[in-house]
């Protein structure tokens, strides 16, 4: 079983670099160009085939999961709302420089509403442990956030692994006798070659 961890394309707010959290935000022109590039080069690697997509119930996955689900031709699931990004409370929204300005630059360590790392790590380990029991012989694509991703990683390997996840980043996992193998990390490749073409 292999599965493929997306982080959805850019949107105005990533753009901008404010917080996002559950805000429903959707993709931007560059971020549905972004999906496309990913389609293109999931379409002509001839190593892996994909059975399925499931994303968060956020509408920057799920348009970034339709696009990639539609030039595969394969399913698009129902939403899975363990997959949701982190809640931020009461930055959502917010700027690193408005942050800093209401709250310091350590605003990362108080109390504001955000979901704990501990929260979001245990309904991601949920969802990855029920696709392995429910999908034991598919390849399966999964669209979900930056901040839910970073700490799946951190519960699934400690700090071996701490880039920051860029959009439309291409994790793959490959299921063991009970463990989940790191095959590719956060890997940005075709969205280079979309540099390289324009250029």
């Amino acid at each position: 079983m292999l599965v493929g961890l997306i982080r959805h394309g850019l949107t105005d707010w990533n753009a901008v670099g404010r917080i996002q959290g559950q805000s429903d935000i959707p993709l931007n022109e560059e971020g549905r160009r972004q999906a496309r590039q990913l389609a293109g080069r999931l379409k002509e690697d001839g190593e892996h085939r994909w059975d399925f997509v499931i994303t968060s119930g956020l509408s920057r996955a799920q348009e970034t999961g339709a696009i990639l689900a539609e030039a595969l031709d394969i399913p698009l699931y129902d939403p899975d709302s363990r997959l949701m990004e982190r809640s931020f409370g009461q930055v959502e929204g917010l700027t690193a420089e408005e942050r800093e300005t209401l709250w310091g630059k350590d605003w990362d360590r108080l109390e504001l509403g955000q979901e704990k790392d501990e929260a979001i790590r245990a309904r991601a380990l949920s969802f990855m442990n029920d696709l392995a029991e429910r999908y034991t012989q598919s390849n399966v694509l999964v669209v979900s956030h930056g901040g839910l991703l970073a700490q799946l990683y951190i519960a699934l390997y400690q700090q071996k692994y701490n880039e920051r996840i860029g959009n439309l980043s291409l994790t793959i996992l490959e299921r063991t006798s009970k463990d989940w193998e790191m095959l590719l990390y956060n890997c940005t490749r075709h969205l280079q070659e979309m540099i390289e073409d324009t250029k």
